[in-house]
């Protein structure tokens, strides 16, 4: 799969330009240095070849770690607590277990520097598949907490570091649209949940309960996966196998024109100074509030969706299969927004514009009786909060100065923005239904929230380039700007800009 189509950004000349994405290697001279300059077509195959490894085997393993993850709304919609004679608030603390060790342990994003990606990947997939296949074995409450705990602690090393893993692989420019392509696996997972858990439970089994079964067929690809990336998954792209000589000796300029290292290099012990500096600055702050604001309902929708087009008056098998429509829609829109917002350099109005789509979605869940019209804001809340999401994860590691900061500002966007659910999956009970208002008034209210966080963060980010500018002009003026070409384009310092 190849998704570098007309990557190349045009060259500029213009130092007034509002983000560093814009600067290419003619503006920042590279074309003069024989050491640094890359011929564009071997780059483009290059990230071309990286483009066919690396994204579909991060999304393909973020597809079964969602699924794996969300499928226990269609088990519930199956049986399960029926089986095994549990009740609501019973069932509620299946869902708000999983965030409890997915947020103490999103430190762990930064293991994605200090240990090499192939091994931390396969030890996180393995555990998380083998707890989601044990819990087909459950056979009480207890056994289904326990399993998704550690389902939790490790899909937390995993998914929620993986933008910052692409950073190393890719630059600035070329980040969000990766970045949309992975995490579009999670409306796509969405997707293949409600058909699936429809072709499973669509039967009846004697010898074991659908709900059972359901767990089983999707938590062993999980286990298989994780032999796949101990094989598959590079540490770096100047020292990965399917890459010649010559496109790893390329690889390793890309790298040091990103940060002055080369990629191999950036494997390693995070810069603590770095980590400090970042939990100083705003920019750092605001993305976990906004990530926190969508992940109250990026949480609760796959799971409480087929329970509430069955409260529309679906029946429970076509309530698993009615789900799948509007996550293709947000699947789509995921990957077509990063694009967009990586050509336009424009993450804001793009965050801006989704919080208000899904909004308006959980409005029409929320004041309408109709059917029709309510599923129609299921999918305008599907087509919002996905992408939203999408869009707030690369414009956190867009605008960190360095490998380090970049890490510690995922950390922290994950830390904080993971608490989300705890309040997302406990705002839907039973006792509201068939319209649930509570929750999705709520959702809406954190979703015109997050509007306004996108707005504000834009205006400052702005206001920095500006204060940027001045100092770049000082120090062109002053004769003390460092030689075109030396110093790395995502290195904050000189030519340095924010995305907008």
């Amino acid at each position: 799969m190849s998704v570098s189509k007309d990557e190349d950004p045009k060259p500029t000349m213009d130092r007034q330009e509002d983000t560093a994405g814009s600067y290419d290697e003619k503006t920042m001279g590279l074309e003069n240095d024989e050491a640094l300059y890359i011929d564009p077509a071997v780059e483009k195959r290059v990230r071309n070849k990286i483009d066919r490894v690396l994204i579909p085997l991060v999304m393909g393993l973020y597809l079964v770690a969602f699924l794996d993850r969300s499928n226990i709304g269609n088990a519930e919609t199956a049986g399960m607590s029926k089986d095994l004679g549990f009740d609501d608030p019973h069932y509620q603390w299946l869902l708000t277990i999983f965030y409890i060790p997915y947020i103490v342990f999103e430190w762990a994003a930064l293991m994605w520097k200090a240990v090499p990606p192939h091994i931390w990947a396969t030890c996180c997939i393995l555990v998380w598949g083998l707890a989601s296949t044990l819990q087909a074995a459950a056979f009480n409450w207890s056994g289904l907490m326990a399993c998704r705990f550690f389902l939790a602690t490790a899909e937390a090393g995993y998914g929620p570091g993986v933008p910052y893993l692409l950073s190393f692989f890719y630059k600035r420019h070329e980040l969000g649209f990766r970045c949309g392509i992975f995490l579009s696996a999670a409306p796509l997972a969405t997707t293949f949940a409600g058909a699936l858990a429809y072709g499973i439970t669509s039967g009846h089994p004697a010898h074991i309960a659908n709900w059972r079964l359901l767990f089983i067929v999707e938590g062993v690809p999980s286990v298989l996966l994780a032999f796949v990336a101990y094989f598959r998954m590079p540490d770096s792209a100047d020292t990965a196998s399917f890459l010649t000589e010559e496109e790893r000796r390329v690889a390793k300029i890309r790298a040091i024109q990103q940060t002055g290292s080369e990629g191999a290099k950036r494997i390693g012990r995070p810069n603590f100074k770095d980590v400090l500096m970042s939990l100083k600055d705003i920019k750092t702050w605001i993305p976990p509030l906004m990530y926190f604001s969508c992940n109250v309902s990026f949480s609760s929708l796959p799971v409480f969706l087929p329970t509430i087009l069955q409260n529309m008056g679906f029946t429970a098998i076509n309530a698993q299969g009615l789900s799948a429509p509007p996550y293709f829609l947000s699947f789509i829109v995921c990957i077509v927004t990063t694009w967009i917002a990586d050509k336009t350099r424009q993450r804001g109005l793009m965050i801006i514009g989704l919080s208000l789509l899904a909004g308006v979605g959980y409005i029409l869940l929320l004041a309408c009786k109709s059917v029709a019209v309510r599923y129609f804001g299921v999918f305008l809340a599907a087509a919002g909060v996905f992408p939203a999401i999408s869009n707030i994860l690369p414009w956190t590691v867009n605008n960190q100065g360095s490998d380090s900061k970049r890490g510690a500002g995922i950390a922290l966007l994950n830390i904080i923005g993971q608490c989300g659910p705890l309040l997302g999956t406990r705002v839907f009970p039973a006792s509201d239904a068939p319209y649930y208002i509570m929750g999705m008034g709520i959702c809406a209210g954190f979703m015109f929230f997050n509007a306004l966080l996108a707005l504000i963060l834009r205006t400052y980010l702005a206001w920095e380039n500006k204060r940027f500018e001045k100092i770049d002009e000082a120090a062109r003026q002053a004769g003390t700007e460092p030689r075109m070409g030396s110093v790395g384009l995502e290195n904050e310092g000189y030519g340095f800009r924010n995305f907008l």
